[in-house]
């Protein structure tokens, strides 16, 4: 499985149009080779080098259709679910290192599960996490870096 986007390369910097000093909008993702056995797709998208413990995470989406080619720019994909991202928020928050940081990694990782996930709203990563443990069939991982003076 591949996942890529059009915007930023694998190590390369994300645009500052997907971070909190642009729109804040999620970057359009591309979805290659899932595996043929994949009911359902996840996505968690974190930050392991945020100051806080355990980093933080930016985005949490489930029950991706698998025969979907893409994730849109500023999208959820239909039919799927969101879970509570590191504010305590539903939804995509983009990346927001503290100045004078570095950069940070960002890590994309998309999940091919062997069943559609029955979750509450309010699921956060750890809580996806567990469940991703008992359905993965394989996963995919695509790395941006942003930073802040």
């Amino acid at each position: 499985m591949i996942l890529t986007s059009p915007s930023f390369q694998n190590d390369g910097n994300i645009p500052k149009k997907f971070t909190c000093d642009g729109g804040g909008i999620n970057p359009e993702l591309q979805i290659q080779n899932v595996p043929p056995g994949a009911k359902s797709l996840a996505l968690i998208v974190h930050d392991p080098d945020a100051p806080v413990p355990g980093g933080f995470t930016h985005w949490v989406v489930w029950n991706i259709d698998p025969a979907i080619p893409f994730i849109k720019e500023e999208s959820v994909p239909p039919g799927s679910s969101e879970g509570v991202n590191g504010a305590g928020e539903a939804g995509y928050a983009g990346p927001c290192p503290p100045p004078g940081h570095g950069a940070h990694h960002y890590r994309f990782r998309l999940y091919a599960l062997d069943s559609p996930l029955e979750l509450p709203a309010a699921t956060r990563a750890t809580e996806l996490e567990a469940e991703i443990g008992k359905h993965l069939l394989e996963s995919a991982e695509l790395v941006g870096l942003y930073g802040r003076p």
